[in-house]
């Protein structure tokens, strides 16, 4: 049993890796017609292909905020 309580940016952390992961998948089936030589998949399928970054985005403001919240406590 776990019993470290969740920091501030702990929860925006791992939401974040949750949908990097989701658009690296994402990335990876998009992606995959160009080698196969099949139709690529229409515009809407590369928009969640940006998730990646918005993921990236948001598992780096968490561990901002729970570097901040560290450091005040000090």
């Amino acid at each position: 049993m776990n019993t470290e309580t969740s920091g501030p940016g702990d929860l925006l952390v791992r939401s974040g890796g949750v949908v990097f992961l989701i658009g690296a998948v994402a990335t990876l089936i998009t992606v995959a017609p160009l080698f196969l030589g099949t139709e690529p998949f229409p515009a809407p399928a590369y928009f969640v292909s940006m998730l990646m970054g918005v993921g990236f985005a948001m598992a780096a403001a968490g561990l901002v905020r729970s570097a901040l919240s560290q450091r005040r406590e000090q």
